[in-house]
């Protein structure tokens, strides 16, 4: 459906408007839908970014600095995320043999093996895309990366 039919809106001041519309409406349903994927599983958004973000590390462990500076949504705490993926077993804190003032994180089997069965679902998410071709996914993204500049 078209943006203008989504939010009842007739009219734009420019194609401009019109493009920011909908790729903050995007986002929001996008967002709406993996949370309601990543709640069957009892861990938020920020969290799989976490799991995400270690998991690529993996078996590497990252810093809270790190995986702060990796998340999509900055604004996250990303100290507050680890304890409650750590309290859920999904990893582990370790003290830095370097230096001691840092703490390592890493992403625990549990965590894997959880990753491994939301991506399941988030794979039927971005099913959705089966209506762009490669070659047009890889477009959008593109001119989203030279849209942020």
């Amino acid at each position: 459906m078209e943006i203008g039919e989504e939010i009842q809106q007739k009219k734009f001041s420019s194609a401009f408007q019109k493009a920011t519309i909908n790729i903050l409406f995007t986002s929001s349903w996008l967002q709406l839908e993996q949370t309601h994927i990543l709640r069957e599983f009892d861990i938020s958004p920020q969290q799989f970014n976490v799991l995400r973000i270690l998991k690529g590390r993996h078996p590497e462990p990252g810093s809270v600095a790190i995986i702060q500076e990796r998340m999509l949504d900055r604004m996250s705490n990303a100290s507050r995320l680890v304890d409650k993926l750590e309290a859920k077993k999904l990893v582990v804190r370790k003290p830095c043999k370097e230096d001691r003032r840092q703490v390592n994180v890493s992403i625990t089997e549990e965590g894997m093996a959880l990753l491994l069965k939301v991506n399941e679902f988030i794979q039927i998410q971005e099913g959705r895309f089966n209506k762009l071709t490669e070659e047009e996914a890889l477009l959008l993204s593109d001119l989203l990366d030279r849209f942020r500049g």
